[in-house]
């Protein structure tokens, strides 16, 4: 990396320099102003650590033999996430039986690089191994803070942050706790979580990660607001909020983003954006980048960046190309808006005072959505395996049209899929359909959505659509 500072020697000679020396010394005096005090970063991490943050990416164990993809991960970015491989499934397959060896390859492959790692995720109602799935009650909850402290007693001083619960609030507009059976062993699960991470792990930071709480509006980032709020006065160790940032045309960056950001840090917390990816191409794909990492920048203590995913490819949205990099490794538009605005962007510290009011206490309009139409047209649908780990498996399935075009369209998954998280659609039973957004498919045109399975992988690459 460029040196950011250029050191000029203090000592003074003696005595009144000449015509030429003074001239010569003007000169140099001169050319000294023109240098910048701090030099552009060439690469993600070294432009963001000059401003005091992080830049990560997720990772998966088996795309590091890929050289293009461990060479950019390596060249770009400084923090590290598992992207499967240390959730509850992979870490714990049997009751009180661990096996870390994949989150050990990843932490081994991030340290050897000199990257810090961030720890995701160890209280989830989804990806639970299938016998913790079968728990209720105190044997889960018993279980649950076994997992936490085992699993975060093993990474000990290794780990950066923690999402030590991920995703625990519902959608829509109460604002209130998703229906799992861990929220059934009752409504403090979440703070003894907490606790039994602090308590193994004193230097980890503790995160709060969830989707959907990027508008300060929704009633879900209040929720979340009100439950951090609630720790901070209490006492209860929480260190940061993650704001995973999944945005698509029909889930812009909202325009109160940076709010959001500056909302949660007045209560005391750091603030990471930690799953960033957003649908698109081009000029408007590179301006929703650059919104993002600038309302990052404005706010003191919004700690760092990671992204969900090297190249479009390896993303689990991978149809939408929403990362910084294409299939083949190259840099997109929306990298260099990334770059240059980490170069050029102010920071670190907040641009406007963070709020000094509740969030609103009005929630968003409850009407219902619009109906979909029924399916028409004819379709096909394939299934392909875009990762798998001990006990789990991320499908992608691609819809696609016939020569009639669809307006809406279902699709049975094969016999066995067991999944209870699903995007880009919506399940019942052992059928998919269309989300409201993505249900008009033109003629011989795709679509796809994706889903994480419990299990072993099925082995039908074709399915029913129609």
């Amino acid at each position: 990396m460029t040196p950011s500072t250029l050191r000029r020697g203090s000592g003074r000679r003696p005595g009144a320099p000449g015509a030429a020396a003074a001239a010569f010394l003007a000169l140099a005096v001169t050319a000294a102003i023109a240098i910048p005090a701090q030099a552009a970063g060439s690469t993600l991490q070294e432009a963001a650590s000059d401003r005091g943050r992080y830049f990560g990416t997720a990772i998966a164990a088996n795309r590091l033999s890929d050289s293009t993809y461990s060479t950019i991960a390596n060249r770009e970015f400084n923090m590290i996430t598992a992207e499967n491989e240390m959730k509850m499934d992979a870490t714990e397959p049997n009751q009180n039986q661990f096996n870390y060896s994949q989150g050990d390859r990843i932490l081994q492959w991030a340290q050897s690089n000199g990257k810090q790692v961030r720890g995701h995720a160890l209280a989830w109602y989804s990806q639970q191994p299938e016998w913790m799935r079968r728990m209720e009650g105190p044997s889960l909850r018993s279980a649950m803070l076994n997992h936490v402290t085992q699993v975060a007693t093993h990474y000990k001083g290794k780990i950066h942050s923690w999402d030590v619960v991920n995703e625990a609030f519902a959608d829509g507009s109460s604002g209130g706790r998703r229906d799992s059976n861990l929220e059934r062993t009752g409504s403090d699960w979440i703070e003894a979580a907490f606790r039994a991470a602090r308590a193994a792990d004193p230097a980890a930071k503790l995160c709060y990660n969830d989707y959907n709480i990027d508008d300060w509006s929704h009633a879900k980032t209040q929720g979340v607001y009100r439950m951090v709020r609630d720790f901070k006065q209490r006492g209860v160790p929480i260190d940061c909020v993650g704001l995973q940032s999944h945005f698509n045309p029909q889930s812009p960056v909202p325009g109160n983003y940076q709010t959001t950001i500056e909302s949660f840090a007045a209560l005391g917390v750091d603030v990471q954006i930690t799953e960033l990816d957003i649908e698109g191409s081009g000029s408007a794909q590179a301006e929703n980048y650059r919104r993002v990492v600038q309302a990052c920048l404005n706010v003191s203590r919004c700690t760092g960046i990671t992204v969900w995913g090297v190249r479009d490819t390896d993303s689990w949205r991978a149809s939408g190309t929403p990362l910084l990099f294409d299939g083949q490794g190259n840099k997109k538009a929306a990298y260099t808006a990334v770059l240059d605005t980490l170069n050029n962007g102010a920071g670190p510290g907040p641009t406007t005072p963070p709020p000094t009011t509740p969030p609103p206490t009005t929630p968003p309009p409850t009407t219902p959505p619009p109906t979909t139409p029924p399916p028409t047209g004819a379709c096909s649908a394939a299934l392909t395996i875009a990762n798998s780990w001990p006990g789990g498996y991320q499908a992608t399935v691609t819809v696609t049209a016939g020569s009639t075009g669809l307006n809406g369209w279902r699709v049975t998954l094969p016999g066995g899929v067991t999944t209870d998280n699903v995007w880009n659609g919506q399940i019942s039973g052992s059928v998919v359909t269309n989300a409201p957004y993505n249900g008009s498919v033109g003629a011989g045109q795709s679509t796809s959505f994706g889903f994480i399975g419990q299990g072993g992988a099925p082995s039908a690459s074709t399915l029913t659509c129609s």
